[in-house]
């Protein structure tokens, strides 16, 4: 049977020696450890795993175990009974319960408290768990894969993470490459993002210029497929013209591969009466926008004047816009600008 591979792009060497030991484990039950640095993708390779399993119709459950506050991980993986604890109002089922028949998918485990490891390793090896509170035992047939962009025989040795249970997780070790030992990878990703945020905003579709292409493989990407896809995103609003130029990427990728940013080419357009002049439908026309996106762009042009009038510092810069400093700051995430 072809593997299902939805969602994940490329034909990298890298990647597909990953592809074909997946191929290998995936109809197997074993438990299997991927590792990799933050935005390789790690959940879509899970995902792969999982559909390309006898589980496929059963469940996929994934839990965050670094997003969740440790006091509360527990219940979230076991479930809790009724007055188990001062909110427990009602009696819950746990990750594990709802994974039952499929697959759970322990992302970050390496931020895993020492203390809720060994339930994870009885977990593991017992095929049972119980409830916070609760007095009996549960039988659970479920598959566990892990995820961590942490060295974790490292931490092992550190003393912050439970040999035994790295030994019962890693069976079948999966490490994701990251983007920049994928090659030509990063070419087939970039126009798969580009095209796809250029459909959504409804304009026309952008094609990488042939330096850009370059420096695109010659940029490290330390965001890997997330940064990538963040930049692909910025490019389909900011980006004038239907090719993407080297000027119109961020100066950060001049920087990583030791070239001086080019300086944007700006067509001159009849002078306006002196004095502030407001946006006009034709200046939204023109860069293919509508009224949100154009908005949006603004905005994140005023954002980014701020910051640099106020030498990053972002009290000044929220000052300077009249806006509150979480409030910026927010902004700021949502454009990657931070």
């Amino acid at each position: 049977m072809a593997l299902n591979l939805d969602g994940m792009i490329g034909n990298s060497p890298a990647l597909t020696e990953v592809f074909k030991v997946l191929e290998k484990v995936a109809p197997t039950d074993s438990t299997v450890l991927v590792t990799g640095e933050s935005g390789t993708g790690k959940e879509l390779l899970v995902r792969a795993l999982h559909q390309n399993s006898v589980r496929r119709k059963g469940a996929f459950v994934p839990i965050n175990c670094g997003a969740i506050p440790r006091e509360l991980l527990e219940s979230e993986l076991f479930g809790h009974e009724k007055g188990a604890f001062t909110h427990a109002i009602r009696s819950r089922p746990g990750r594990f319960e709802l994974a039952d028949g499929g697959t759970i998918f322990l992302d970050e485990i390496g931020e895993m408290d020492l203390s809720l490891q060994v339930k994870i390793l009885r977990a593991l090896q017992e095929k049972e768990i119980e409830r916070v509170g609760g007095t009996s035992i549960k039988k659970v047939d479920v598959r566990v894969v892990a995820a961590t962009n942490r060295d974790l025989e490292g931490e092992v040795a550190a003393g912050r993470f439970r040999e035994d249970l790295f030994y019962r997780l890693n069976v079948i070790p999966l490490h994701l490459p990251p983007l920049r030992e994928r090659g030509t990878d990063i070419l087939l990703l970039a126009e798969h993002f580009l095209c796809g945020q250029c459909a959504s905003k409804d304009r026309k579709g952008l094609n990488l210029s042939d330096k850009a292409k370059e420096m695109l493989l010659t940029y490290s990407w330390p965001g890997n497929v997330r940064e990538l896809e963040n930049f692909m995103e910025r490019l389909s609003i900011l980006c004038d013209g239907n090719e993407v130029l080297p000027e119109d990427l961020p100066e950060k990728i001049f920087t990583d591969i030791g070239e001086k940013p080019l300086q944007k080419v700006v067509e001159v357009e009849p002078m306006r009466p002196a004095g502030f002049a407001w946006p006009t439908l034709k200046d939204m026309g023109d860069k293919g926008l509508k009224l949100k996106e154009f908005l949006e762009a603004m905005e994140g042009r005023l954002l980014e004047e701020a910051l640099e009038k106020a030498d990053g510092v972002k009290n000044k810069a929220a000052e300077l816009v009249g806006i509150k400093r979480t409030t910026l700051i927010e902004k700021l995430k949502k454009r990657n600008l931070l």
